[in-house]
């Protein structure tokens, strides 16, 4: 029997009824991912596996260093073959790793193939994934229609003039493809250097001077309302922490203009300036309608002397241990008393934290929004199999699971969408043996009713993305 199986992480006959009548076929939502609008509007034909699966995919270049592959065969000047060949004499050692079950559904699901990778097979599946990708069936939107994505939402810089998403909006692309709001360079006054030529380009697009905190904020704003006119309905802030040391306004403006002049920000004055600009991202989310995200819990870049070679994302950052809870329930607290509180998915690093999360987002339901405020699916490497279900075990045991929006790729990877797949087999399979235990009625209407919903439904009706025929943007 081949590896990657129709009944792969599937342990029960309820859980394979589970997934198969109720999982299989439902189409994908990925409303958080780093796919580049480019790829998609242009639909990039990708020229072999090193293009398509090792290119800036850091999961496996971390897996790569464990293995003692020099650098020049991961991110350094040696041929896609080589660095292929090189992954491909990595993966038996992967054993265990969530990297080898990814690599061998990915391998199965876009090209069939259900060999083992390994230096003997390697040339062989080099030689046959050239030729699939070759064909329309895997270019950037052949990939999309081959999963059945029906939308998804790519993440953007407020500077960014979405000029693709325009372009696919008026392209009739089966996808519907949406920008998200990823302010994260306007936190950095602790860089002035950095934010000021940020600050400046931000000036340009939004046609306006930026010379005070008010006009900073304005500037903001309108891109936040061009944003909207293109089909954004999330924002997205990728936080080692919770911001919670509100100041007034006038700290604020001081901090603004010291780091204007060319002055970096003290931590402590860094945290105050962005608790207060949190506060303002609020307030347009909130009256827009639109979904805020926080990614909360890693620790980046923290090997420096390879910041320094290669830059961030490349491998370099785990799970933080900074305290969380209290700064997020002062900042969801701030927002519903201000009024001010959206829509709001809480992404957790550290898996210590899971119950605690999922224990504040209960606080602050309501407003007749099912789910209002989600703790959101298992992150960067909570996402595999032990990860998700404890991510599971967490919301079923303070929230309500049946409201829950599912799973996103997070993914820079168009060979990413087998995620999804894993992760409704996980489900299934935690929810069959509980069937089978008595734990859950054995009734499939009710339990899979709930799969079907976690799967997409429940996204689709929380994040209230418009129609393609909507999304189109005001320039």
């Amino acid at each position: 029997m081949a590896f990657i199986n129709e009944n792969f992480l599937l342990k029960s006959g309820s859980a394979q009824r589970l997934y198969f009548d109720y999982a299989e076929a439902q189409p994908i939502l990925d409303y958080h991912n780093h796919l580049p609008p480019k790829d998609i509007a242009g639909n990039r034909q990708f020229a072999d596996l090193y293009e398509i699966w090792l290119e800036g995919d850091h999961y496996k270049w971390r897996a790569l260093r464990a293995n003692g592959v020099d650098e020049r065969y991961i991110t350094g000047d040696v041929s896609p073959y080589e660095k292929f060949m090189a992954w491909a004499r990595t993966v038996p050692f992967t054993l265990r790793n969530p990297l080898y079950h990814w690599t061998h559904l990915e391998l199965y699901r876009y090209f069939g193939i259900d060999a083992l990778l390994d230096e003997r097979s390697g040339p062989d599946i080099w030689r046959q994934t050239a030729s699939a990708l070759s064909t329309p069936a895997l270019s950037a939107q052949g990939i999309l229609r081959k999963f059945h994505v029906k939308a998804l939402c790519t993440t953007d810089d407020p500077c960014d003039d979405l000029r693709y998403h325009q372009a696919l909006a008026d392209s009739g692309i089966e996808t519907a493809v949406y920008p998200a709001f990823r302010p994260d360079k306007a936190f950095r006054v602790d860089d002035p250097q950095f934010w000021n030529s940020w600050v400046d380009r931000l000036a340009e697009v939004a046609n306006r001077d930026v010379r005070s905190l008010q006009s900073f904020v304005d500037a903001l704003d309108a891109r936040h309302a061009f944003f909207h006119s293109a089909g954004c309905r999330l924002s997205d802030h990728g936080l080692d922490t919770a911001f919670a040391d509100f100041c007034d306004e006038s700290v604020a403006a001081k901090i603004f203009d010291a780091a204007r002049a060319g002055r970096a920000a003290s931590a402590l004055e860094r945290a105050q300036f962005s608790s207060w600009l949190m506060l303002q991202f609020a307030r347009m989310d909130a009256a827009r309608g639109w979904t805020k995200q926080l990614h909360l819990g890693a620790q980046r870049s923290a090997n420096t002397s390879m910041l320094a070679k290669l830059g961030p994302d490349t491998g370099f950052d785990s799970i933080g241990d900074k305290p969380q809870i209290d700064a997020l329930g002062a900042f969801l607290d701030r927002l519903q008393r201000d009024n001010i509180l959206p829509k709001m998915v809480l992404y957790n690093l550290n898996p210590g934290d899971n119950y605690a999360f999922a224990a504040m987002a209960g606080n602050f339901q309501g407003g007749g929004i099912p789910g209002r405020i989600q703790f959101g699916s298992g992150w960067w490497f909570l996402d595999q199999k032990e990860g998700i279900e404890w991510q599971v075990n967490a919301l079923s045991n303070c929230g309500l699971l049946s409201r829950f929006v599912g799973m996103l790729t997070d993914s820079r990877s168009f060979m990413s969408y087998p995620r999804h797949e894993y992760f409704r087999r996980v489900l299934c399979n935690l929810l069959g043996s509980e069937m089978e235990s008595g734990e859950l009625p054995n009734d499939f209407d009710l339990v899979g009713r709930m799969v079907s919903d976690i799967c997409y439904k429940n996204a689709e009706l929380y994040l209230s993305l418009p129609s393609l025929q909507e999304a189109r943007v005001l320039v």
